[in-house]
């Protein structure tokens, strides 16, 4: 049974919290004090995603801005891509990319139709932007989606706070690799510490499969000080690292970029991932993805 408040208080007009069990677990929606239509999207405690839905430019979390920048390198300002969001939270990017650039079809998968439903009645989507959301698991859409259909994928799919096995093998990348289009880029958001293990495993997956790459993280994750997100990048054509490096050490937590030898160095002798030894990545230590 849903356990829901209004997003409104009547008598006063602040937003309160909307409490709701999804498939994933509870989801909550929280006001931010201090951004009058901005909501922060908890499942289980997890943060998930941050909308400013009167500024769908603002990116909250460190990892959705360097997303933002891998998209905001993709082609010249403003001109309009087709992209394939795999995992939906509360469509931040989506949002950021109507903005950003007017006119772009994008699709949206993801499998719990609840989240969706929670996002959709309470965080609604422009009216202008060409979204199309599709509850539905995001390898079996892609598996089932027509070859050359995107200019981006992006890969945003948690279980609370690991990436599922089944979208970490070789067979998921190159169902990634038929869908986008020869000059399109894949972004991965993966989260892992020391040792890297996973992160070993997908680097080397994605190196069989697509001939450039880049790797976006903290210094301090990349040293193995602490766990955290890291963003992958894969694309057949050159990847503007220049230019995600400028940006990403303009943030307020500068991120580095890696790429050419110092990922060789990193994949080392870790082996693609098969179907057959799939396994999520590694549960974060207490309290490392966590709201009070």
């Amino acid at each position: 049974m849903d356990d829901e408040e209004p997003t409104r208080d009547e008598g006063d007009g602040d937003a309160v919290p909307v409490t709701r069990a999804v498939a994933g677990g509870i989801a909550k929606l929280l006001p931010d004090v201090d951004r009058a239509h901005a909501w922060l999207l908890t499942v289980d405690g997890a943060p998930q995603s941050y909308v400013d839905l009167d500024e769908p430019t603002h990116l909250e979390f460190e990892y959705a801005r360097r997303m933002g920048h891998v998209l905001d390198t993709l082609a010249p300002p403003g001109r309009p891509v087709d992209a394939v969001h795999l995992g939906g939270g509360a469509l931040t990017l989506p949002r950021y990319l109507a903005v950003t650039r007017p006119g772009s079809r994008q699709d949206v998968v993801e499998a719990d139709h609840g989240l969706l439903q929670l996002v959709r009645e309470h965080l609604p989507l422009p009216a202008t932007a060409d979204i199309t959301v599709h509850a539905a698991d995001a390898r079996g859409w892609l598996e089932a989606a027509p070859s050359d259909h995107a200019d981006v994928v992006i890969g945003d799919v948690f279980g609370g706070s690991r990436v599922p096995a089944h979208l970490t093998s070789l067979t998921y990348v190159r169902a990634v690799e038929r869908v986008l289009r020869a000059d399109g880029r894949y972004i991965a958001n993966l989260a892992d510490g020391t040792p890297f293990t996973f992160l070993r495993g997908q680097l080397a997956t994605l190196a069989a499969v697509f001939g450039e790459l880049a790797l976006i993280a903290e210094p301090a994750v990349l040293r193995g000080r602490r766990f955290g997100n890291i963003l992958l990048v894969a694309a057949h054509r050159e990847i503007d690292v220049a230019a995600l490096t400028r940006h990403t050490a303009g943030d307020a937590f500068p991120a580095r970029v890696e790429h050419g030898a110092a990922l060789r160095r990193l994949i080392g002798n870790a082996a693609p991932v098969r179907d057959a030894d799939a396994a999520p990545s590694p549960p974060p230590p207490d309290g490392t993805f966590s709201v009070g």
